[in-house]
């Protein structure tokens, strides 16, 4: 990536690595069919001081969608957790969809930005890389979605949650996979969270018992991760 400084994460060897990411994709739960988006918040009958608030939507996969999980444990409530204690009037939206990529998040965005948004967090890519599609394809995608929230509104504030490649599947691709998300956060001056699974990735101790998706645990490191360039922004 552009301009950054690597972060130093553990690897576990690739036969847990890569089914941690397409069990992203291929696990089932029964939440994971449907993204997990409220209604807009026009449409809500909240009290008017509540439907004033600023929107934070989390747009991913079943990371964001917080797998194998309660909603109050996914690292998108602890968020929301975190911004209430410090009163910030802000109102976070998950809406994460177990197995998507980056076309199926192109394909449903212009459904998601029918709500009122004000900060827009990107987390697409990594069952893209896992499955082997084009990293070029993935690029196109990610750019596409940028554009369409920017189109939406160019007020909408945007940050872009970073992924990163096993080594094993070679330098040059690790490389271009993880340039992706820099080289599009500098393009469009957006913020970015360089790898969302830095110090959870591959650590049995904060994932779920299938070795694969965060525990409760490692959602709060996510948060962390998070909230580290969030809070940039509100």
């Amino acid at each position: 990536m552009m301009n950054h400084v690597k972060y130093q994460y553990k690897w576990i060897i690739v036969c847990f690595f890569i089914p941690f990411f397409i069990g992203c994709g291929n696990q089932k739960n029964e939440n994971a069919d449907k993204p997990i988006l409220q209604k807009p918040i026009e449409e809500t009958t909240k009290p008017t001081s509540e439907l004033k608030k600023k929107v934070i939507l989390f747009f991913g996969n079943s990371l964001t969608a917080g797998y194998g999980l309660e909603e109050n444990q996914a690292f998108t409530a602890l968020i929301q957790d975190r911004i209430d204690s410090l009163n910030l009037n802000y109102q976070v939206v998950n809406a994460g969809l177990s197995g998507e990529t980056t076309a199926g998040g192109l394909g449903r965005i212009e459904w998601v930005l029918e709500q009122t948004i004000d900060i827009f967090v990107l987390e697409l890519g990594g069952n893209d890389m896992l499955r082997g599609f084009n990293i070029e394809a993935t690029e196109s995608n990610l750019r596409a979605i940028i554009e369409k929230v920017k189109a939406k509104n160019a007020e909408i504030r945007i940050i872009i949650a970073g992924m990163q490649a096993p080594p094993n599947m070679g330098k040059d691709y690790t490389d271009r996979f993880e340039k992706i998300y820099f080289q599009l956060a500098d393009e469009y001056q957006t913020g970015l969270i360089p790898f969302l699974l830095k110090d959870v990735g591959g650590i049995k101790s904060l994932n779920q018992s299938d070795g694969i998706h965060p525990n409760a645990e490692g959602q709060k490191v996510i948060r962390e991760n998070v909230w580290e360039e969030l809070k940039k922004f509100l």
